[in-house]
């Protein structure tokens, strides 16, 4: 090849690299989100159990088997991976490695871009003196492309556009040059402003508490988040999110770690970085992400609202309202940190996404940074788009199930299967203690053999046949019930009880409940179907001007009550769209590593 390989500059930007991959988005917003949608404290010990025999196992997985297929300079999982053994149909499983980034990237930059147009409302004071309703809709409106919040049109395509250029730009200045760089800048300023948020969620306690709640304190979301709770032991349910966030926060499964280890050196230590990258995601994660958003959220609204309303949405639709009554100086200070500390968390780990492509395309078709991080930008962009316009339809949801879930326990699975059982478990302990300044404990050994696989397996399972309600208990004494959460209640849109056609002329109610509220909002008719006894909104329709009503207010509505009738283009028909789009490129992937493959065969370069 022609190109000189590319490397890193030093040991310790390698490891601010390796944290910063890992450390993300989850680590501030899913978190904390999962803890308390699994009884807090009863999340922690679950959490810890996964993390100390699966992630660790898996970080020394990857690093080792990335470090090893560098060697004979391969940079990207499907070779990495067809350098391990003498069956080539693993390379296939190794085209996850860069789909998986691909697919990813392309649903992570747009979340990336909302912290970066958050920062600039921040700063600009958007938020001043809004309700904390109209910071909601403030979210709503600005993930719906036909709508400005600042009168740029097409606002949120805009800042897409620019977070991909920015991702890209630095892509191309390589690793030591480019994502090394990012990192060093980065990480120590997202730890700084964490700290400085985490403070304000410890020392809150009940000063910003509201007359007459009595829950309002920040230590009581404190202690809801670490205090154990030695029941969780026995709840499937609890074990089974608690090993979906590890795959989240170490983003173990994704191809990016086997990349990012194929440019050590061949006696580089790998044992204590992984540890050394993992346990820094740990201390981020357990000790910052759980002291923001919950402790501050607790300390202005109270528990019980936390554990009613927490999700992921909150860090938008929520922390800028509790950041206004910190004053006009301090609140601007706040955003800007948290939504700076959300953007730098991001953004280490979107750039680690484009490794795998970059590699596979230096390696096999001797493609330059520039070329390859272009390229990478561009197919981003066209797989990414419809996650942006479509966003309200599903689009981003379809694009986080399959690639960032179910793809990778996938991948996750197979790849320690090769490990230690078909490249062997001598073999991978060896590779894993080479030139090592620390030995791993030799417990590991059998766990990596038996207790990760039959973990990852459990997890795998559980995600195809989650039963109904994620009553596993019920399932087991009951009979077997699948939810439409599960594998495959999603494939068969189990979930689906009303609009079933792609493209219909009226639309269905998909609850029963009445006609709450009849309104036009950004130029659209707007509808809520709320519970007729207690009169919380259950759901809320969207019509443009062009459909017509068919109901009206006070009206009650049942199952497959006709709500419009016009043209309507039914989530359905987002949803398989959505499917088609990620099948498609997991194939045109696939033809490109067939394509290397016999250009190897030409040239001599098989897998040794």
């Amino acid at each position: 090849m022609s190109h000189s390989p590319d490397s890193w500059g030093t040991r310790v930007g390698l490891i601010l690299a390796m944290a910063g991959n890992a450390v993300g988005l989850g680590n501030f917003l899913r978190f904390p989100v999962q803890a308390v949608q699994n009884g807090g404290g009863a999340f922690i010990i679950p959490y810890l159990v996964c993390f100390l025999l699966m992630g660790i196992p898996l970080l020394w997985i990857e690093w080792s088997v990335g470090r090893y297929g560098g060697r004979y300079g391969n940079h990207s999982t499907p070779f990495i991976l067809d350098n391990m053994t003498h069956r080539s149909f693993w390379k296939y499983f190794g085209v996850f490695g860069i789909f998986t980034n691909i697919a990813v990237a392309a649903y992570y930059c747009y979340i990336e871009s909302w912290t970066l147009s958050y920062v600039y409302h921040s700063i600009r004071q958007t938020f001043s003196g809004m309700s904390q309703g109209e910071v909601a809709n403030f979210f709503v409106s600005y993930t719906d492309v036909e709508h400005s919040t600042t009168g740029i049109p097409y606002e949120a395509v805009i800042f897409y556009l620019l977070c991909l250029f920015l991702n890209t730009w630095i892509l191309s200045k390589g690793l030591k040059g480019g994502v090394e760089k990012v990192a060093k800048i980065g990480m120590p300023l997202l730890i700084g402003f964490g700290f400085l948020l985490a403070l304000r969620g410890w020392t809150l306690g009940d000063s910003g508490a509201p007359v007459g709640c009595t829950d309002c304190n920040s230590s009581l979301g404190l202690d809801f988040l670490w205090s154990p709770n030695f029941t969780s032991l026995t709840d499937p349910k609890v074990w089974m999110a608690a090993a979906g966030q590890i795959f989240f926060t170490l983003s173990v499964g994704m191809g990016t770690i086997q990349c990012y280890a194929a440019y050590v050196r061949s006696k580089d230590d790998i044992a204590l970085n992984a540890m050394s990258a993992g346990w820094m995601n740990g201390f981020v994660e357990i000790v910052l992400g759980a002291s923001i958003v919950i402790p501050i959220a607790v300390g202005y609204l109270g528990l019980d609202w936390v554990k009613n309303n927490a999700g992921f949405s909150m860090a938008f639709q929520t922390m800028p309202f509790l950041f206004d009554k910190w004053g006009a100086f301090l609140g601007t200070m706040a955003g800007v940190m948290w939504f700076g500390l959300l953007f730098f968390a991001g953004i280490t780990s979107s750039l680690a996404m484009g490794t795998p492509w970059m590699g596979f395309m230096r390696d096999e078709f001797d493609w330059d940074n520039k070329k390859s991080a272009w390229s990478f930008g561009a197919l981003v962009l066209i797989m990414g788009l419809p996650t942006v316009i479509f966003f309200q339809e599903g689009v981003f949801d379809e694009y986080d199930y399959w690639a960032g879930t179910v793809s990778l326990v996938v991948f996750a699975l197979a790849e320690t299967i090769l490990f230690s059982w078909i490249f062997g478990i001598d073999k991978g302990w060896d590779e894993i203690n080479r030139g090592a300044d620390m030995r791993v404990p030799r417990i590991y050994k059998p766990i990596i053999k038996y207790v990760t696989p039959l973990l990852l397996l459990f997890v795998f399972l559980g995600a195809m046949f989650t039963p109904k309600d994620n009553d596993w208990k019920r399932a087991f004494t009951e009979g077997w019930e699948l939810d439409k959460s599960s594998i495959i209640g999603n494939i068969t849109h189990q979930g689906l009880v009303a609009n079933k056609d792609y493209v219909a002329d009226v639309f269905e109610s998909e609850v029963s409940g009445v006609v709450a509220g009849v309104r036009t909002d950004r130029g659209k008719q707007q509808l809520d179907i709320a519970d007729p006894k207690s009169g919380t909104v259950i759901k809320t329709y969207e019509f443009t001007a062009k459909q017509t009503l068919s109901v009206a207010q006070g009206d009650a509505v049942e199952l497959l009550t006709p709500l419009a009738t016009g043209t309507f283009y039914n989530k359905v028909l987002y949803t398989d769209m959505s499917r088609l789009y990620l099948v498609a490129l997991f194939v045109f992937i696939a033809m490109l590593v067939r394509k290397a493959t016999r250009m190897r065969r030409q040239t001599g370069r098989e897998a040794s």
